[in-house]
């Protein structure tokens, strides 16, 4: 049986982009524009494989309500079109993102397709699974999880409006769709509606509390719309964050080797005042343990450095900077080496705790 995929790909939400910039000049305040923009892509590349993608099941909570909308279909092929629909886009998918690796790697030597080119060829090539998908919900205008995917598919197109009139329709046809809720509130956050944004997630989460990328997708609303939520709730900016930090911490609790969640978590300590030091730096320490490739173990590497020097351990800030080698890390960790050397004229070294 067809299963939906959860819906938003973090990767490419508007929110998600203004949430890493805003961390990227918060954390590294002093580094010229440039290079805070190269920080920032490399985190996106380095986080790319711990994105939440458009799997095949659904959240286990989501499991029952979308195995009785899919009941609720009087059409006995529906199982069988949905999964070739998913086939479908899999593939253009799979081939869209062979092409864009394809031309990153050209355009470094100075050649590749201009992005006006290579926006052309994608939307050419997922064109007939957009008209494959509204041919499906044609046939089958209740079938909840193909208007959960298709919401999803049309998000990535940047058809957010479309987007969310398929979301809304799932919802209106299954109240109790944790996705739904989730994707909602997603589009909500891009909006700007902190209200309806807010109690979306929360209601995501009351309906699949096991659910991590919930818990995390509330955490970046809620540090996204912190003007809001202070205005709204009548918090402090420092009580926004604190409930932003809740909402990692739980998203780790629930999925504890999930890179992106654990570094978000440790980015957050950033916003606190004062910065708790030893909590940053146990949550930087838990996101380099369990770092699957080399960028992601040299930027923890480069937030622990940051994070002794600011605490005056500037002889452990050194050291932890020996361990960042690669070519990516070359100009945070020359930043970073500048910003300690002013350091060393200025403060006394700090005794180490034991």
């Amino acid at each position: 049986m067809a299963e939906p995929r959860r819906g938003r790909k973090t990767r490419s939400d508007p929110a998600r982009w203004s949430f890493l910039f805003r961390f990227a000049f918060q954390v590294f305040p002093a580094y010229p524009v440039p290079m805070t923009f190269l920080l920032i892509s490399i985190l996106c590349l380095s986080l790319e494989a711990d994105s939440p993608k458009p799997p095949n099941k659904a959240p286990a909570n989501t499991k029952a309500a979308s195995r009785a909308a899919l009941a609720s279909e009087t059409d006995p092929s529906a199982d069988k079109a949905y999964d070739q629909l998913q086939a479908q886009d899999d593939a253009a998918q799979a081939e869209v993102d062979k092409w864009t690796a394809e031309n990153v790697e050209l355009a470094a030597k100075g050649a590749g397709m201009t992005e006006a080119e290579l926006k052309r060829r994608v939307h050419d090539r997922f064109e007939p699974v957009r008209k494959a998908y509204d041919d499906f919900l044609r046939r089958h205008p209740n079938h909840v999880v193909a208007h959960l995917t298709y919401g999803s598919f049309l998000a990535d197109r940047g058809d957010e409006a479309a987007a969310q009139l398929h979301w809304e329709k799932a919802l209106e046809l299954d109240p109790k769709n944790a996705v739904a809720y989730n994707n909602l509130g997603g589009a909500y956050t891009e909006q700007g509606l902190v209200k309806q944004a807010y109690d979306c997630f929360s209601k995501a989460i009351e309906l699949s509390p096991s659910e991590a990328s919930f818990y995390h997708n509330f955490g970046d609303s809620i540090y996204v719309l912190r003007r809001g939520m202070v205005s709204q709730y009548g918090l402090t900016e420092q009580q926004v964050y604190a409930k932003s930090l809740q909402q990692y911490s739980n998203a780790v609790r629930l999925d504890p080797k999930n890179y992106l969640f654990a570094s978000d978590l440790a980015q957050t300590y950033y916003a606190l005042t004062p910065l708790p030091f030893d909590d940053a730096l146990k949550a930087w320490t838990n996101a380099l343990a369990i770092a699957s490739d080399q960028n992601k173990r040299e930027l923890a590497h480069v937030h622990l450095a940051r994070l002794k020097m600011l605490a005056g351990r500037i002889a452990e800030a050194r050291a932890q900077l020996n361990n960042v080698t690669n070519q990516e890390c070359f100009v945070l960790k020359s930043n970073l080496l500048l910003r300690i050397k002013e350091r060393e004229k200025t403060e006394p070294p700090a005794v180490k705790k034991d």
